[in-house]
């Protein structure tokens, strides 16, 4: 077997391409050669700035998103036979309810990750993939794709007809809007180019704001809802962001809070939330619980994921170097096969 390994902070550059011993199953444990993987910014931040909110290994095979076919299955087990098509679940500790400290291992972080081409894990970190989705379209969900739908469906439930904001054209939004628009929600999107305000009306976006244009994006989500404002904001840019979240926000919303990709620096003012009656949730990613749902919604409705560019598992390096440039619209994808 193949796998990368780098330390936390070293670079993209640095990751170093190993060959290791095939391992082995234990007890209640399944062997997977993986197949395919996604990338996510926190790769970045693990990788080339060293930093994240939870624990690193000193030395680390990076990526938290990966499918693969079962290979071998250790005693003990019995979700899961030879063949089956399987995601890992990121928090593998993580089974169901609210998140905790205890279940805070995981996958490319304190953990090995799953840029590599075989992985032993245990059975109840395991969930069967949609058989309508390739092995690519698969390895786009489990970060993204679960954050996503814990947001929306975990806290405040998702109505059909309500407004949702997602904001820029990042994995966990463009989930997001798919989700949404699924359970017959009405989506308003926010991006600063014209190019990708069309894909995100292709995608099924009711209405796009270009916040270059209008850089006071809240005055025009309140004026498409009438002044009623999002009832769900996917909240990803952090404290560049918040403060037009919060002012954008219905009287009775709830605002998720998931990252901090445009922070400038900016303090949220909570007056501006407090102004409200809303629900401020701070979403880190989610269960086996999460993910074996929306897996069953992303089956009923046949869903695929947005996949910007694909590169072979030789080419990690350059994936991770494109997905820096922020130019993708959608996941991109390395194939391990």
């Amino acid at each position: 077997m193949k796998s990368y390994y780098v330390q936390p902070g070293a670079g993209i550059d640095a990751m170093t391409l190993l060959e290791e011993e095939m391992p082995q199953p234990g007890y209640g444990e399944v062997l997977i050669r993986v197949m395919a993987s996604a990338l996510n910014y926190r790769e970045l931040m693990i990788i080339r700035d060293g930093v994240y909110v939870l624990p690193l290994k000193q030395t680390l095979i990076p990526v938290a998103d990966g499918v693969g076919e079962v290979m071998a299955t250790g005693s003990g087990t019995h979700r899961f036979t030879t063949g089956d098509r399987v995601a890992a679940v990121v928090f593998p500790e993580w089974t169901d309810g609210p998140f905790t400290p205890e279940f805070s291992a995981q996958l490319g972080g304190s953990l090995d990750g799953m840029l590599t081409t075989y992985k032993v894990l245990p059975e109840r970190s395991l969930v069967k993939i949609p058989d309508h989705l390739s092995w690519e379209e698969a390895a786009a969900f489990p970060c993204a794709g679960v954050t996503a739908w814990n947001a929306l469906t975990d806290g405040r439930p998702l109505k059909a007809g309500e407004n949702v904001l997602t904001l820029g054209t990042g994995g966990v939004s463009l989930f997001a809007l798919q989700f949404a628009k699924l359970s017959g929600a009405r989506v308003i999107a926010t991006t600063s180019s014209g190019e990708k305000a069309e894909k995100l009306l292709a995608l099924g976006a009711d209405e796009v704001i270009n916040y270059r244009i209008h850089p006071e994006w809240h005055r025009e989500v309140r004026r498409l809802t009438d002044g009623h404002g999002a009832d769900h904001i996917i909240e990803v840019g952090g404290p560049g962001t918040m403060n037009q979240s919060f002012q954008s926000l219905h009287l009775h919303g709830e605002v998720s809070i998931i990252g901090a990709v445009a922070n400038d620096g900016t303090l949220p003012d909570i007056n501006l939330f407090s102004a409200g009656c809303g629900t401020m949730r701070r979403v880190a990613l989610g269960s086996r619980t999460h993910h074996m749902a929306m897996h069953r919604a992303v089956s009923a409705g046949r869903l695929k994921p947005v996949i910007d560019r694909i590169f072979p598992f030789r080419e990690a390096r350059a994936a991770m170097h494109y997905f820096e440039t922020g130019q993708a619209f959608g996941k991109v994808i390395i194939s391990h096969s």
